[in-house]
């Protein structure tokens, strides 16, 4: 009698709730992770794709920023010099559909207010542009 007790399989059973999954609903399961990858893999090549176009704008910005602040800067400087000829010097170049030189200055004296106020803010977006853009 002791033999066939031992050799009884009821004791190997799992309960319904520890029971492992089908081979069917393994492969549903894995379909489904693999489709859930594949869309998170398209997204985060997504948003990588719209980083870096995030940063060549910036860098963009950043290069007009720091021309536009050179220009102003030499156009105080023509003011602030008596400069009254309009010409541009040989770092800065005429905008592109633009006449052959800026407008003469009409009075000799400090630059305005405004204008100082305008290359030290395009100074800094240009300094956190370059830091930002690496």
């Amino acid at each position: 009698m002791e033999g066939t007790q031992r050799d009884s399989t009821e004791e190997w059973l799992l309960p319904e709730g520890r029971r492992p999954l089908s081979v069917a609903e393994l492969e549903q399961r894995v379909d489904q992770a693999l489709a859930v990858a594949r869309s998170a893999e398209s997204a985060a090549l997504e948003i990588g794709a719209a980083a870096l176009e995030s940063a060549e704008q910036a860098k963009r910005a950043a290069d007009l920023a720091e021309s536009a602040s050179v220009v102003a800067l030499e156009a105080s400087r023509g003011v602030a010099g008596g400069r009254s000829d309009g010409a541009l010097s040989a770092g800065a170049s005429r905008r592109p559909g633009r006449g052959a030189s800026p407008e003469p200055a009409t009075h000799a004296g400090p630059a305005p207010d405004p204008l100082t106020a305008f290359v030290e803010r395009a100074d800094r977006v240009a300094a956190r542009f370059r830091a930002v853009g690496g």
